[in-house]
C-alpha cells in the first residue's frame, strides 16, 4: 500500500493532512496562485488526466547553470511516498527530496506578450539563472 499524504492548501489557514495521526502541515510548505491552478486544469484537460486522480508533478533535478533545475510534468497517478497537495480542486504532486528544495515555493503563471510560463519563486534559492529554471542552495 502507498504510503501518500494529501495536503489540503487554503489560504489564511493551517492544512492538514488526510491520514489519520499525520503531522499537521503548514499552508508555506507550497503555494500554487489562482493563475497557475487555472492553466494546470487546461493543461490536465487537453492531456486527458483526470483531475481525481492525476495532477502535476513538481520536481528537482541536478543539472542545468546553477546546480540544480526544476522538472515540471503531468501525471495520472501519484508515486509512493508523494506529498500531495490540493489547490482549488488540483492536485500537485511532491516527492521527498525534491520537497526538501521545494518547502515554502510559489508556483506562479504569467502570459504576457514577451513570455509565457510557470514562474518559481523559491526562498531557498541563494542563485538562479537567467532562464529561471536552473537555481542552486
Amino acid at each position: 500500500m502507498a504510503n501518500i499524504i494529501t495536503i489540503e492548501s487554503k489560504p489564511s489557514q493551517d492544512t492538514t493532512a488526510s491520514q489519520p495521526n499525520a503531522p499537521q502541515a503548514p499552508v508555506h510548505d507550497l503555494q500554487v496562485t489562482p493563475a497557475a491552478v487555472k492553466r494546470i486544469r487546461a493543461i490536465l484537460a487537453k492531456e486527458g488526466i483526470s483531475p481525481e486522480e492525476g495532477g502535476l508533478r513538481l520536481g528537482v533535478k541536478g543539472g542545468g547553470c546553477s546546480g540544480l533545475s526544476y522538472a515540471i510534468n503531468f501525471d495520472a497517478h501519484p508515486r509512493e511516498r508523494d506529498r500531495i497537495f490540493m489547490f482549488e480542486g488540483v492536485r500537485v504532486f511532491v516527492d521527498p527530496k525534491s520537497f526538501v528544495y521545494l518547502h515554502g515555493m510559489t508556483l506562479d503563471y504569467e502570459e504576457t506578450l514577451l513570455r509565457q510560463g510557470f514562474n518559481f519563486i523559491n526562498p531557498n534559492s541563494t542563485k538562479s539563472c537567467g532562464c529561471g529554471t536552473s537555481f542552486s542552495v
